[in-house]
């Protein structure tokens, strides 16, 4: 039972962890000190936790990796529109 509380807390840790990041992008209408290097190397190491989520199928595994691939995704895409000229 504790390890299902620990893995639901880490899961649910990991999946929202940018979404001040985002917050704070929309709130300034800038990604000036956003590191898309460090997104995109966080999105590889999310998707490989993807692939080994289904190996195992693990539900938790994948779903959380797919939220934080997704929060990913949305940080990358305003970084570059607010980065446009």
């Amino acid at each position: 039972m504790i390890w299902t509380v620990i893995g639901f807390s880490a899961a649910s840790l990991t999946m929202f962890a940018f979404i001040p990041q985002i917050l704070k992008v929309l709130k300034t209408k800038s990604a000036k000190d956003v590191s898309i290097i460090t997104l995109l190397q966080l999105s590889v190491g999310v998707c490989l936790w993807i692939a080994y989520g289904i190996h195992l199928k693990d539900a938790i595994i994948i779903i959380a990796n797919s939220v934080t691939l997704a929060t990913l995704i949305i940080l990358l895409v305003m970084a570059q529109l607010l980065k446009v000229p």
